[in-house]
Order: structure tokens, then C-alpha cells, then sequence
């Protein structure tokens, strides 16, 4: 037996809830010949009657009101499944995963300029290592670094990172140094990020940037985290290369400085990646829109200016 069409079911299950042809209808924006003939279709596929006409009244079989009963509890759960997905995108906030470090010492400083242009939005944010699979777990957004951005299906560039020898102003009290070489006597604090991104910039680069002696020993702590040695630097424990985006804030507050701002940049970039459902939300284009603003002004200030070359950052205090 060929399986009945939706749009008989659907003419049939109307008919029912609305008591008439006419009714039916004018539910369905539809004339009610059309009513009619989808209903006769169904009846020739099912090979029941499941109209009685009196004249011109119908009125549902014993089949009919035997069928009905199903269909109806079908309809019932298209309709609360239908329910579930605009609760879902109505009540609902946005959810924004993002590297930990980015998560704690850039967005979420930054997230309190969005909730000032629309307070009356959700956004969850949720720091973690590992690329969640977007479409199939609750995550709308990304903040993602490098070659990682590659597993998902729409991505955008956000902004490139710089680093610059930062510490807490308590380390250098007794004797600050003179020289930029001078910072590489100091413990020199390490961030070791895991093995698939690509290296971030050590403080053996940075000697040779400054062409500083080759033959030095660079020991020290190190961190997978670059929040982790950012806390530590500016507990006074020494000098850690940090990402301008993650110590504007210290910098400001005066708990961390930078005696030269001599900086390198990141081998990569940090990207954004979301899922299509996600600008769907009710907010959900606007703060797509929010956070590739926020990284265009951050691109603007980790990049060197012009005519101050490499190695000059004019910290924004």
C-alpha cells in the first residue's frame, strides 16, 4: 500500500480539529474543493471512508475517528517539536567556546562592551582546549588559533598576536634593566603552547631578535598556558613573553610593564569559526558582527604602527 501524502494527512487532520470542509479550509489557506480532493486522495490510498457526507455536511467515520485519533497525535508533536526549536532559539543564549587563555584574559574583558549594547542578551562562554564539533554540540561560536580553524565549515580571520617581555614592576624594583639584553638575566618565565599549533615565540628568539649573545642558557618555568605565565609574571615571579591582547588591561592598572616594547609576532592567527544555526538566533548575527569588530580594533593595536618597524609597540594606556 503507498503511503499517504503529508498534505492528505494534513487536510484530514484539519478537517477533524476544525469540525468542517470550510473550516478546514480557510485553517489551511486553501479553497475547500482542494480540502476535498486531498481527502478523497487519502481515502483512495488507505481504501477506508473516513468521511460521512450528509448534504452538505461531513462528518468524520468510525474509521475516520478511528485515524484521526493517530493522526492527531502526530500533528501534536510536529507542533511541539516545532515549540522546542523556537523556545530554543528565543529563550536560549548564545554560546561561545573559546581557547582558555583567550576565554579568561581577552573576550571575557571584552564581553562586558556587548552586554552595555544589548543587555538584554544571553552569552555563555566556555574556555576549553579541545575544537567542539559545531552543529552537533550546544557551541554557536569559536575562537579558535591557526591550523585548528581547518575542521570547521565557516571560519573567519580574526587577528594576529604580538608578544612582549612583560613583569610585574615589584621584579625590577631594585634594579631595572638598562638594556633590553639586560631582561635575559631576570627569570624568564616560558610558554610551551601543545604540540599540533605551531611554536610560539621564546625568549631564545627574542635574543636573537635584539642580537643579544647566542650562548646563553634559557632556562626557567613553563607554561602550556599563556594565562598561567601571564599570573606569574605579574606576581613578580619574572619576565614572560605575553600577548599584547591578553596584559592591556595590567598594562594600564600599572601590575604589569614593559620596560622596551620590543615585540614578535605569533606564527599564526587567531580565527573564528560558528555554525549556521547560530546567526539564526536572535542576537545572533549582531554578535557575529560585534566580535569581527573587536578583533579588527585588536589587529589595530598589536600591530606595529607605521614607521615604527618591528620592534616598537606605543602601549595603550
Amino acid at each position: 500500500m503507498p503511503s499517504p501524502s503529508l498534505r492528505g494527512l494534513q487536510a484530514f487532520e484539519a478537517i477533524g480539529r476544525c469540525g468542517s470542509v470550510s473550516a478546514a479550509a480557510e485553517d489551511l489557506g486553501v479553497s475547500p474543493g482542494a480540502v476535498s480532493q486531498l481527502v478523497r486522495n487519502l481515502e483512495q490510498c488507505l481504501g477506508l471512508t473516513l468521511l460521512e457526507r450528509r448534504g452538505r455536511r461531513v462528518e468524520l467515520s468510525s474509521w475516520g475517528r478511528l485515524y484521526y485519533r493517530e493522526v492527531a497525535k502526530g500533528f501534536q508533536q510536529l507542533s511541539h517539536a516545532a515549540n522546542v526549536l523556537a523556545r530554543a532559539r528565543n529563550e536560549s543564549g548564545i554560546v561561545l567556546s573559546a581557547l582558555s587563555s583567550v576565554a579568561s584574559r581577552w573576550i571575557s574583558r571584552k564581553i562586558f562592551d556587548w552586554q552595555s549594547l544589548c543587555p538584554s542578551s544571553n552569552v555563555r562562554i566556555i574556555g576549553q582546549e579541545q575544537e567542539p564539533r559545531l552543529g552537533a554540540e550546544e557551541v554557536d561560536f569559536r575562537i579558535t588559533y591557526g591550523r585548528r580553524s581547518h575542521v570547521h565549515e565557516h571560519v573567519a580571520h580574526l587577528f594576529t598576536d604580538w608578544v612582549v617581555p612583560a613583569c610585574s614592576p615589584s621584579l625590577i624594583a631594585n634594579g631595572a634593566p638598562q638594556r633590553p639584553e639586560d631582561i635575559l638575566a631576570f627569570p624568564l618565565l616560558n610558554v610551551e603552547w601543545e604540540a599540533d599549533y605551531k611554536a610560539s615565540p621564546q625568549w631564545r628568539d627574542w635574543a636573537g631578535l635584539i642580537n643579544a649573545d647566542g650562548c646563553q642558557t634559557f632556562s626557567g618555568l613553563s607554561f602550556t598556558l599563556s594565562s598561567s605565565a601571564i599570573d606569574a609574571a605579574a606576581n613578580g615571579r619574572g619576565f614572560v613573553l605575553a600577548q599584547i591582547s591578553m596584559v592591556q588591561e595590567e598594562v594600564a592598572a600599572g601590575t604589569l610593564i614593559v620596560p622596551f616594547d620590543i615585540r614578535m609576532k605569533l606564527p599564526e592567527s587567531y580565527y573564528l569559526a560558528w555554525d549556521r544555526t547560530a546567526l539564526e538566533k536572535p542576537f545572533g548575527q549582531r554578535f557575529h558582527k560585534w566580535l569581527l569588530g573587536i578583533a579588527k580594533q585588536q589587529d589595530a593595536i598589536s600591530t606595529p604602527r607605521p614607521g615604527a618597524g618591528e620592534h616598537s609597540w606605543a602601549l595603550v594606556r
